[in-house]
């Protein structure tokens, strides 16, 4: 498939190298240009693009840049995908470490992902939020290893959910469908699941065990 990349950072750098290694097509933007992505781009063999390009013709699109830049991204940035493409958000609410607040999340209770839905105009499915970035390539594992960890997804489209089911395999983990995105909560910064390494099992009694209430630290 052809996977579009929107935001080179930690997640995302790791992402197309897992992809790629699973042989995915992966064209990756950031914003800074694609000449700053050059290095990446030879290691992997992803293609740098700019940000505007990132999602042309994708099977799926994979938006992981900080949630205060969402908001900023260009109109349209992701109509020139596939239809029904599904877009992934990886994206986590740090209020009071880097984006501020944000009273649609604060006040009227918009999960994390309700509100990058709203922004994007599209609906996303939530996954790869609560996995450390180095995990992503150091704890990946073939199906049916013994040791494999498992990740959650959310989201509202059955159909999407079961493309990015497919991605995560290949990437090297088990899938957990943590439920529509109102339900996305559950794996949000701050519950028993975030950051945990769990296989199927632990990850869905961590899951079932999450509080709706947001800690202190993770609250503007």
């Amino acid at each position: 498939m052809r996977i579009g990349i929107i935001g080179a950072g930690n997640i995302g750098g790791n992402l197309a190298r897992r992809l790629t290694a699973a042989g995915h097509e992966v064209r990756i933007a950031n914003s800074r240009g694609p000449e700053t992505l050059a290095e990446l781009a030879a290691e992997t063999g992803a293609v740098a693009v700019r940000a505007e390009e990132a999602a042309a013709d994708a099977d799926v699109v994979v938006v992981t840049i900080p949630l205060k830049a969402v908001a900023g991204l260009p109109s349209g940035i992701l109509d020139a995908r596939r239809p029904g493409a599904p877009v992934v958000d990886t994206n986590n609410y740090y209020p009071q470490q880097r984006d501020g607040r944000i009273d649609a999340i604060e006040d009227d209770g918009l999960t994390e992902s309700d509100w990058v839905a709203q922004q994007l105009g599209v609906p996303v499915v939530k996954a790869f939020n609560g996995i450390y970035a180095a995990k992503i390539v150091e704890d990946a594992r073939p199906a049916g290893a013994p040791d494999r960890l498992a990740l959650p997804i959310a989201g509202d489209e059955a159909e999407a959910k079961a493309v990015v089911s497919g991605l995560i395999d290949d990437v090297g983990f088990d899938v957990v469908d943590a439920g529509p995105l109102p339900e996305s909560w559950r794996q949000q910064p701050g519950t028993p699941s975030y950051g945990a390494s769990l296989d199927v099992d632990g990850l869905r009694l961590a899951l079932a065990q999450a509080a709706r209430e947001r800690p202190a630290e993770f609250r503007g």
